[in-house]
């Protein structure tokens, strides 16, 4: 037979025959043993009204017979009065005189018991009763080694089996749908095995009582620990649903609350980003989880919208006709859908025009082609007589002076109209290329960087 088979044969002989070995262990001599219950509650005897003295002396044999059996109570002097028995001489510890008191209230016969004990100082009968116990425990504990070995020895060898079953992380990883699941089930199964084994080893030791009070306490204490990491706890179960229900890819611009940046990866604690700075933002995925997430990248198609203001005297509708005749000869800008203006507010002495248009932020740079647009609407009005509001108050004199009216008169400057000839936009040379300066760099650290990713492109993504 191999030696490898020999020696399973032997382990789980020895496993079998393990629970019978630790009970003749620890198993103390029959002739050693002295049956003594003591119930909890002893019901006063009746008093016999013909008791003698004959029966005191019985009570009083019958005691110091049960007392001499008895270590540490063999010194108790017993004196019995119609019933009436009285304890006393030097005794060791209160436990053994509350023994001694419970021992003769249960003789038949007693009507009531006094104790008037005094306590033992003397070394030899307080030492030795300890000594003896200690010695009593340290040759059961050796007796038992034997069997403890083996009880470790399972409990390792169970471990020790989980420890290869989660180390499978291929599998596992092929078995559940993302990276961070199959941390999970790993961690999972090596913690059951391991709980597993110490059952098994405490089994063979006959001490399953003991796991169920260790159990007990482990549970107040993680109780306790929850409370005390609930943040982390909150934080852990917020990467599970990020890792499941994905709201972003690797490289998305996105804002997350009032942090915009490119995402690098997502760990099982945060989110790592990438701000427009070329800076690292990490954020923890409790935060994300709660977070309203804005994502650029999921739609290609941007809308850019800015604000002109004209001149009251100017006339909005030739304002606006101008506006989009410059920002729709951008080549930049997309003909669908088509770039629209509004009058948003009319002010004390201009008139408030909004302008959108819409681009493609895969060939354009979504801030280059709004400044760009800008400057061309801004232009455009300009060199069409447009008049943009001014950081300055314009005055009003009514009934004023002839002389200061011919002033005014004089400065004023005649509103263009809908028939004010007007230029054609000129399609200007823009250059409005994307900024994919920060998107290498995130593409250089991903594929650099040998940290554990859970973005993944084939879960789905919310």
């Amino acid at each position: 037979m191999p030696l490898k088979s020999r020696f399973f044969s032997l382990l789980l002989l020895a496993i079998g025959l393990g629970p019978l070995v630790l009970n003749l262990a620890l198993a103390e001599p029959a002739s050693a043993q002295v049956a003594v219950d003591e119930p909890a509650d002893v019901p006063e005897p009746a008093i016999d009204p013909s008791a003698t003295g004959v029966d005191d002396r019985a009570i009083a044999n019958r005691l110091r017979g049960i007392f001499q059996e008895i270590n540490g109570l063999e010194a108790i002097a017993i004196k019995v009065d119609a019933g009436v028995v009285r304890l006393s001489g030097p005794i060791a510890d209160s436990e053994s005189a509350d023994r001694a008191e419970a021992i003769a209230q249960r003789v038949s016969g007693v009507v009531t018991v006094e104790t008037q004990f005094e306590r033992d100082l003397s070394v030899g009968s307080n030492v030795e009763p300890v000594v003896d116990k200690f010695g009593a425990t340290l040759q059961s504990f050796l007796s038992a080694l034997p069997l403890i070995g083996i009880a470790f020895l399972a409990a390792i060898l169970v471990g020790l089996l989980g420890h290869f079953l989660a180390s499978l992380m291929g599998f596992w990883r092929r078995v559940t749908p993302n990276i961070f699941l199959a941390e999970l089930i790993a961690g999972t199964i090596r913690v059951v095995f391991i709980m597993i084994g110490i059952f098994i080893g405490l089994d063979i030791l006959n001490a399953t009582a003991l796991l169920g009070a260790v159990l007990g306490g482990a549970g107040v204490i993680g109780l306790a620990v929850g409370f005390a990491l609930r943040d982390t706890v909150d934080n852990y179960m917020s990467s599970i649903m990020l890792s499941i229900r994905q709201p972003f890819r690797a490289n998305d611009h996105v804002l997350i609350g009032e942090r915009e940046g490119r995402v690098v990866r997502l760990t099982s604690r945060a989110t790592i980003l990438m701000t427009m700075d070329g800076n690292h933002l990490r954020i923890p995925n409790a935060t994300v989880f709660k977070a309203e997430i804005l994502n650029y990248s999921r739609n290609p198609e941007r809308r850019f919208s800015f604000e002109l203001g004209v001149d009251a005297d100017d006339d909005p509708a030739a304002a606006i006709e101008t506006g989009l005749s410059a920002i729709n000869g951008q080549d930049f800008v997309l003909n669908d859908p088509e770039a629209t203006a509004e009058i948003s507010e009319v002010g004390d002495s201009n008139i408030v025009i909004a302008f959108h248009g819409w681009v493609d932020q895969r060939h354009s740079d979504f801030k280059k082609a709004r400044g760009a647009a800008i400057r061309v609407t801004k232009n455009a009005l300009e060199e069409c007589g447009f008049a943009l509001p001014e950081p300055i108050y314009r005055l009003r004199f009514d009934n004023g002076p002839p002389s200061l009216s011919g002033i005014i008169d004089n400065g004023q400057r005649p509103a263009p109209t809908s028939e004010t000839p007007k230029r054609a936009a000129v399609k200007e040379a823009v250059d409005v290329s994307p900024e994919d300066h920060v998107e290498k760099l995130v593409d250089s650290e991903r594929s650099g960087s040998g940290s554990a990713d859970l973005l993944d492109d084939q879960q789905p993504v919310e």
